[in-house]
């Protein structure tokens, strides 16, 4: 009999994320995807690359025109380079030059449907889930699970199962001591822009990796005025929302393509040696009662018209400003 660990999770999630959540399944370990995932750049060439053949084929073969067989090479090195100074979120909605020329490597939904031309191009995103992720030829550390976008990384997981002895508090101290905040994967904007700690009853999650400063916000639906969830519905895992909710394709795009935000805020500190400015940067993504909260809304104005009055309740420091934005 199969023993209770985070296999079993991680079982769960990868398959409900590809057989319902819009996700197809990259093993880098084994079969045609083996090698392919390049670990200096962190990210996977193929995928990359074959959107923009596939969505932008004339900026692509003006390229090949003038660098011939070096055209992969000198596309992955720019996209690479863009990606280390304006940051993954950055480059994934407004796309990178290359010698001149702008090449997308995402497009998300429009607010509309009235371009066809648009949706297309959106349809040819491609998300892939990847599990046991071996990202780092210094060591051999592997990450529980990947979410890549066209072959860029968005989001990393760590899974336990507390009827194998671990919980979710396990997870986030494998984030801050296992994990070295020094290698691309994890650097700050440059590639994953979030990071789940999970277990069958808790979501916590945290954009920026710190060691033991690293800050993991709560990522739950809260179980009837308690901290937590409540127990599921099917009697499955308590935390099965995120994947089969958050996770799912059209909501996954639409967070890193409309909710997600850098925030950033020069401070003055007064120090020995005077006044000192600081400037901080924060990645935002939305907590779940913010992304429940303006998608429910939305929908209902949508349904029902504009000109009526809601009631939000959110706590005190659960980020009201940034909901009303959002909704803004």
């Amino acid at each position: 009999m199969k023993k209770h660990t985070e296999a079993r999770l991680e079982d769960a999630i990868v398959d409900s994320l590809t057989r319902e959540g819009g996700f197809e399944l990259v093993d880098y370990r084994h079969g045609p995807a083996a090698g392919r995932y390049d670990k200096a750049l962190a990210l996977d060439p193929a995928l990359v690359l074959g959107f923009i053949q596939t969505t932008q084929p004339k900026v692509w073969h003006s390229l090949q025109a003038i660098h011939q067989g070096d055209t992969p090479k000198v596309v992955l090195d720019h996209l690479a380079k863009e990606l280390d100074t304006k940051g993954m979120l950055k480059v994934l909605r407004q796309g990178f030059k290359c010698y001149g020329k702008k090449l997308r490597v995402a497009v998300f939904a429009p607010s509309n449907a009235m371009n066809p031309d648009t949706l297309a191009l959106y349809g040819h995103n491609q998300l892939t889930v990847t599990r046991q992720l071996y990202y780092s030829d210094a060591h051999s550390k592997s990450l529980d699970l990947v979410l890549f976008l066209n072959g860029l990384p968005i989001a990393t997981a760590e899974l336990k199962n507390p009827l194998s002895g671990q919980t979710v508090e396990d997870a986030k101290r494998q984030y801050k001591r296992d994990r070295d905040a020094r290698e691309l994967l994890f650097e700050f904007k440059k590639r994953a822009l979030v990071h789940f700690a999970v277990d069958q009853d808790q979501v916590f999650m945290a954009t920026r990796l710190s060691g033991d400063k690293t800050f993991f916000l709560p990522f739950n639906l809260g179980d009837h005025g308690h901290a937590g969830n409540p127990p599921a519905a099917d009697g499955g895992y308590r935390t099965a929302y995120l994947w089969r909710e958050v996770w799912q394709r059209d909501s996954l795009l639409d967070i890193v393509g409309r909710f997600m935000h850098l925030q950033e805020e020069d401070k003055r500190i007064l120090t020995d040696e005077g006044i000192k400015k600081i400037h901080k940067e924060t990645m935002i993504f939305p907590r779940y009662h913010q992304l429940d909260a303006t998608r429910k809304l939305v929908a209902h104005a949508q349904a029902h018209g504009p000109g009526r009055n809601y009631l939000v309740q959110h706590s005190a420091g659960s980020g009201k400003s940034n909901s009303i934005a959002w909704l803004a």
